[in-house]
């Protein structure tokens, strides 16, 4: 770690990250919600591991390399009961919970926003932006193409143009590639003698292919989005270290969606947005090929009512239906077509007066699978309270009960799957200060310390069947409580020429099994680390650019024992010219050989070199 230390200091960086934290918003299926929102800002990254990897209090997924999925739970809390969306409307995957984050294309996106309370992660789109012509003027066109190339024979090309159709409507045409080998070296372990050995990952070829449109428009008291999106991929699934696979892997995935957000005279705030979706996953396989075929429709809306300047109440509905298509699925009634219809209904109010501010909340889920007969039914209260002590240093805290039906692969997997499961029931609750101070209007400071603690009662876990102890099943047997500390602070410069600042986040999670009569009782909830710690810094003049990224991660185990601790060092270096920028990363400089998952490797040192012209 010294090395690692010697490098992050000489980069001399003194500017991090830019972050906000809120409270309060309002959202298309919920509306006037508790809320507790962190955002990361989406800078050049190249993958989404990248990206939220900078937020200690995410655990990340990778199956190691561009090929390998990627997922991500927050706070202990495990993938499935963690909701991602993109621009405000909510990615569904009945088959797991949660699909592979590796279909969202960074190139487009701005940043990503997490939210600990409803315990969700929202990708945002990059709103268009245009130069001004000599006279001052917005020109009508804007666009860019970038390519970058690196390591693993990985090459990124894309392209945007945005076009601002009338004062009040803008679109954004967007395609991207994503074309790489994968295949890297990595230590593999003797289990003779323990001994290492460099051999090379294989089986991690990607050629994936992403294309969108977005329409942005005002009306008079509102603003509105419609989106397009498609992607697709072929690649490879190379299994762990312990058992490689030739197997292979194809996405087809396409949606659109719209939302709107408009105002009624000074008492009424309607948002809602509708989605359709298709995702076509197909494995090929040495055991057999299979093909899932998801298709989804979503409506939500939104109701707030002004009542008063220091009050206001809101109603939500949400209508969800699914269907899944494949021939690996076992439903009494049906065949190989299964579908679950969801409704939610919500009501919201929020007092603010003077110095304190409350949101308190109820949502009721009910959930119906069709063939089945299965349905399950739960109501969440939740609570958001925060005061203002003095200027600039807020008091905060929240509690939450989250509900999490089974999926499709719980419940139906042919040899596996069990009927009988209720939903997974968790509390989520934390507390905590925020302090934000500006100093000659050029330097900023602002401090973050959270204190959370959630439980995990009826967790769906793996165990042996009665019928026959040989076949598993899931059970609703697990329990697990994870409490901890956030804490953060950033540091911010900025002048006529310099922009600088450095930022340090230190997350401490103990998320403990306690399911009566298991194996690991007491121990460490696999791969969620005690320790994150996650340094940034970038310093920034005259179209140059210099940052840093420091990742450490210590305290984790797996189902076998311990695990070992790493860290990684990344640096991006850039010049903006007029038209141009030039940029040069590094990932990993200290060539520290880690996991994220057991038996699934992650690249070592790697560069990626890229160019991007814009008008």
């Amino acid at each position: 770690m010294q090395f690692s230390t010697l490098l992050f200091a000489a980069a001399l960086l003194v500017a991090g990250e830019p972050d906000t934290l809120d409270v309060a918003t309002v959202t298309a299926e919920k509306g006037v919600t508790v809320s507790r929102r962190d955002t990361i800002m989406i800078t050049g990254q190249t993958s989404v591991t990248d990206v939220l990897a900078r937020m200690p209090g995410l655990q990340v997924t990778d199956m190691g390399g561009m090929a390998g999925l990627k997922t991500v739970s927050l706070r202990g809390l495990g993938t499935a009961h963690t909701a991602i969306y993109y621009d405000g409307v909510r990615i569904g995957n009945m088959q797991s919970g949660q699909g592979d984050l590796g279909m969202i294309g960074l190139e487009e996106c701005a940043e990503a926003v997490v939210d600990y309370a409803q315990n969700s992660i929202n990708f945002v789109s990059a709103r268009p932006q245009f130069r001004t012509d000599g006279n001052g003027n917005a020109r009508r066109i804007a666009g860019k193409a970038s390519f970058k190339g690196g390591s693993f024979g990985t090459y990124l090309p894309s392209a945007r143009l945005d076009w601002r159709i009338s004062d009040r409507i803008t679109m954004s045409v967007n395609a991207s590639a994503n074309i790489s080998k994968g295949n890297f070296p990595y230590n593999a372990i003797s289990t003779a003698d323990g001994s290492t050995t460099q051999t090379r990952r294989t089986g991690n070829d990607m050629k994936q292919g992403r294309a969108g449109v977005d329409l942005y428009g005002n009306t008079a008291d509102g603003v509105w989005q419609a989106k397009a999106y498609f992607n697709t991929s072929d690649r490879g699934t190379p299994g762990s270290t312990s058992w490689p696979s030739e197997d292979r892997q194809k996405d087809r995935n396409a949606f659109v969606q719209g939302q709107i957000t408009q105002m009624f005279g000074r008492l009424y705030l309607l948002k809602a947005s509708a989605k359709a979706s298709y995702d076509d996953l197909e494995y090929m396989s040495s055991w057999g090929d299979s093909r899932y075929r998801q298709t989804e429709v979503q409506l939500n809306t939104s109701h707030t009512f002004l009542i008063k300047d220091w009050w206001q109440a809101s109603a939500a509905v949400r209508g969800q239906w699914d269907g899944l298509e494949s021939g690996n699925y076992s439903m009494e009634g049906a065949g190989k077509t299964i579908s679950r219809l969801t409704a939610e209904a919500s009501g919201a109010t929020s007092f603010s007066l003077d110095r304190f501010k409350a949101d308190l909340a109820v949502e009721y889920s009910g959930t119906a699978d069709s063939g089945s007969g299965s349905s399950w039914h739960s109501v969440s209260p939740s609570a958001n309270l925060r005061f203002t002590a003095f200027e600039g240093f807020d008091i905060t805290a929240f509690g939450r009960r989250a509900y999490r039906a089974p999926v499709f692969n719980e419940l139906y997997y042919a040899g596996y799957g069990n009927p009988d499961l209720k939903p997974e029931d968790a509390w989520l609750t934390d507390i905590g200060i925020d302090w934000d101070r500006t100093f000659c209007g050029t330097f900023g400071l602002t401090v973050r310390a959270n204190a959370f603690r959630n439980w995990l009662s009826g967790k769906i876990i793996s165990a042996p069947s009665e019928e026959d102890p040989n076949v598993w099943m899931p059970y609703n047997i697990g329990k697990a409580v994870s409490g901890g500390l956030d804490l953060s602070a950033a540091f911010r410069y900025m002048s006529k020429d310099w922009k600088a600042g450095f930022s340090a986040r230190y997350s401490f999670q103990d998320a403990k099994d306690v399911t009566p009569g298991s194996d690991s009782y007491g121990t460490q909830i696999p791969y969620v680390a005690k320790h994150t710690a996650v340094l940034t810094g970038d310093a920034s003049f005259k179209g140059w650019m210099l940052e840093a990224v420091w990742n450490i991660r210590s305290g984790r185990n797996d189902s076998y024992g311990e695990l070992p601790d790493w860290n990684t060092l990344d640096v991006t270096f850039s010049k903006a010219f007029h038209f141009l920028t030039v940029t040069l990363s590094g990932r990993n400089l200290t060539d520290v050989r880690y996991e994220l998952s057991s038996g699934y490797p992650m690249p070592g040192r790697s560069f990626m070199a890229g160019v991007t012209f814009g008008f």
